[in-house]
């Protein structure tokens, strides 16, 4: 895979995301999973950056890919930086009040966010976060890593709902759930594909 068709799916993505996290989900405080839903949550509750408290939050987990899966490392780094740099460099975008219910902007911010993820898997890179923590811990467990990132995914939005609202908790699954839909979708049969290039 050629370095600029990479570097097009990382554009490409990275807009999407933030224009999901700052159109959809910050003006209605809703969470997405992993590292960016921890980020927003210090970003509700402190007034931060959310790319930067994205970035900050997401060392330990880059300190240990460079560690333990160096490959990773170098796949997510640009996704990570380029994404986060775009979530505060859109962050105006959040003023913009949308005439659509909570719901609604739940849902779609969803999808914007899972296609730009989806589209950053698809051409082997993306954005880090607690991807690579959950197949860290199921090295240690023994368990499916989807069930760890979903155990994940679930105790991130019970803290926005206990330290933001339960308003936030109910409409951060949506967007959860939309988000995982869309990023199926953007690598539908990517697996697939990769086992029929070994034989």
């Amino acid at each position: 895979m050629s370095l600029i068709t990479k570097a097009v799916a990382i554009l490409v993505g990275s807009t999407t995301i933030a224009f999901g996290i700052n159109i959809f989900l910050i003006p209605n405080k809703v969470l997405d999973g992993g590292i960016i839903g921890l980020g927003l949550i210090v970003s509700y509750l402190f007034h931060t950056n959310a790319g930067f408290t994205i970035m900050v939050l997401s060392i330990p987990i880059f300190a240990l890919a460079w560690f333990k899966y160096r490959s990773y490392f170098f796949n997510s780094l640009h996704g990570m930086l380029l994404s986060s740099l775009f979530i505060d460099l859109f962050h105006n975008f959040n003023q913009v009040r949308l005439s659509i219910s909570p719901i609604l902007s739940s849902l779609t911010g969803g999808l914007l966010i899972g296609f730009g993820i989806g589209i950053m898997l698809r051409f082997e890179t993306s954005t880090g976060g607690t991807d690579l923590l959950a197949q860290f811990l199921s090295d240690l467990v023994k368990m499916n890593v989807g069930i760890i990132i979903l155990i994940m995914d679930v105790f991130v939005i019970c803290l926005g709902g206990l330290f933001v609202s339960s308003e936030t908790f109910f409409l951060s699954a949506i967007t959860i759930l939309a988000g995982g839909i869309a990023t199926s979708i953007c690598t539908w049969n990517l697996e697939n594909n990769d086992n029929r290039t070994k034989y």
